[in-house]
């Protein structure tokens, strides 16, 4: 038995188009002799179709495109798709052969976690499928039916399956792809079982499945791995002797990525996708000649091209002559145009209308985010003017803690570096330049500053970068307390200070761009906490040190 793999990028809503890519999977999987297309999870509507499925409209243009894609597919297919059975919504798989519609499997397990909300739409199922195909009997499951718990497996099995097939919509994290090869390796080891794993690529909104598609024989030993944030057919061979089920794959088996090199492949789809899926021709973004919008406008350029890439650089007062150099030498190194437009005069505007207002107060953060606003007022006229889609370019760091303008730095269409920390922001500069110098070392190196001020510098507000970030993660993604973190190691002063920035910042975050997610819980979807909250973990340490 030959199975295909189908690897695709389907987009949301699409449902007609997702037809089209599943029929020329379907042909191509003709051609290389095989006898079975597996497509990913809910591949018909794209994932996730969120309220889409509140629609009757959109369920019925689902059902008549499945009941279409049925009569066309020149080879049996396993594919993903919604359907509504007597008032009940399931997330379903599909056996389309001879024309018709011939057995559908229900999602049992739905996820309801981090970016998951299928119990909001979707009744559990509670039949298995195994069906026959080119002499053997294959199981099927739907992505989280594989992570809780053996059971799917193993009735399955009891049932006669010999191999189980997995449909997948599983978004990209860090480490992800390790986790999921462990936990179905483990489970086809203990259920003596081939597992075949096929996963979605393509970014949607802050969403990235990273493909990466993969199978493993009954000892939960790889066989086959799909490449990383990139659309494909795969086949894969299926034996059966007296020893069991073998399978072998006849493409490759893609090595991991390093995690600098998968994360800058995950950001530049996500940018890609995010451009293409929404119509936009281009991208315009402020350039400060710092790292992080160096990163963002090299990610941009390897997702679009340099001529659908626009920079403006935007000095001002305290604007140091070798930023606007460097902003120069990254744009000049990638290929893209820049305009320089000095914020100077309508700062001086600004500053002679408010003088009246401000009479007697000393000058603070305020005049600093006006420069901010002004430069977000003069991309977003781009973007209006030339339907350029504006990148924002903050990173993780800042944004956790407010040290971010809001309607300034922060406005914008897609942030593209949002969950990265700025830590690993350096890392994935360098990681660039690796491939191509396009980033001036001094970049690098010198210390960072928003260049709001006279002598500004980042670690004048914050504490040092490796610090922060390491805060950051414990606080955000892992749900450490203050008193975890002191006992951790961190000065309790430290502490309370970061993780009173972190929860005073969220009415912030709440108004900010979309940007593509790469840690296990980003801001977003993934951390849903109250603006009004009276709740906070360092009030305790607060006043334990008197303060």
């Amino acid at each position: 038995m030959r199975i295909a793999l189908a690897q695709v990028n389907c987009r949301v809503g699409d449902v007609a188009g997702n037809a089209q890519r599943l029929l020329a999977a379907a042909a191509e999987a003709q051609a290389a002799g095989a006898d079975l297309l597996v497509t990913p999870e809910l591949a018909l509507s794209g994932y996730p179709p969120e309220d889409l499925l509140l629609r009757a409209d959109f369920l019925q243009d689902c059902d008549t495109a499945l009941r279409q894609l049925a009569t066309e597919t020149p080879l049996p297919m396993l594919v993903g798709h919604p359907q509504r059975e007597q008032e009940r919504l399931y997330n379903s798989a599909s056996l389309l052969r001879g024309r018709r519609i011939e057995r559908v499997y229900h999602k049992h397990c739905l996820p309801n976690y981090a970016v998951f909300d299928e119990v909001r739409y979707f009744t559990p199922g509670a039949q298995s499928l195994v069906f026959a195909c080119a002499g053997l009997q294959c199981g099927v499951a739907i992505c989280e039916d594989v992570w809780c718990g053996p059971g799917v497996v193993q009735v399955a099995q009891t049932q006669g399956a010999e191999l189980m097939l997995v449909l997948n919509a599983s978004p990209y994290h860090l480490n992800k792809q390790r986790a999921r090869e462990d936990q179905v390796g483990a489970l086809a080891a203990r259920c003596h079982l081939p597992i075949v794993y096929v996963n979605l690529v393509g970014g949607q909104d802050e969403l990235v499945f990273d493909g990466q598609s993969f199978a493993v024989d009954r000892h939960g030993l790889l066989a086959l791995r799909a490449a990383c944030c990139e659309e494909g057919l795969m086949l894969l061979d299926v034996d059966k002797d007296r020893a069991g089920i073998r399978i072998r794959s006849a493409d490759p088996l893609r090595p991991l990525l390093d995690e600098a090199a998968e994360v800058y492949d995950v950001l530049r789809l996500g940018v890609r996708d995010y451009v293409e899926k929404n119509g936009f021709p281009g991208a315009v973004l402020g350039l400060s000649g710092g790292v992080d919008s160096a990163l963002t406008l090299a990610v941009a350029v390897d997702a679009l091209g340099p001529e659908r890439v626009h920079a403006l650089i935007m000095p001002s007062r305290y604007t140091a002559e070798m930023s606007i150099v460097d902003a120069v030498a990254e744009a000049r190194s990638l290929g893209v145009r820049t305009d320089l437009v000095s914020i100077e005069g309508a700062f001086n505007t600004y500053l002679e209308t408010l003088a009246p207002l401000f009479a007697g107060r000393a000058a603070d953060t305020t005049e600093e985010n006006l420069q901010a606003r002004i430069r977000a007022a003069l991309l977003m006229a781009y973007s209006n003017k030339f339907g350029h889609l504006l990148l924002t370019t903050g990173n993780k760091s800042e944004i956790a803690v407010g040290y971010a303008t809001l309607y300034g730095d922060m406005a914008g269409g897609f942030a593209v570096i949002k969950d990265c920390p700025k830590t690993l922001v350096y890392r994935l500069a360098r990681y660039r330049n690796s491939l191509g110098p396009v980033i001036p070392e001094r970049v690098l190196t010198r210390p960072p500053s928003a260049e709001l001020a006279a002598d500004q510098r980042d670690q004048d507000s914050l504490p040092p970068y490796d610090v922060l970030d390491a805060i950051i993660t414990a606080y955000v993604e892992d749900d450490r307390s203050a008193s975890e973190l002191v006992a951790a190691g961190f000065a309790a002063e430290t502490v309370v200070r970061v993780l009173r920035l972190i929860d005073r910042a969220e009415y912030k975050r709440r108004q900010a761009a979309p940007g593509v997610r790469i840690s296990a819980r980003a801001f977003g979807k993934d951390r849903r906490y109250p603006i009004t909250n009276g709740y906070h973990s360092w009030e305790a340490a607060l006043h334990t040190r008197g303060a």
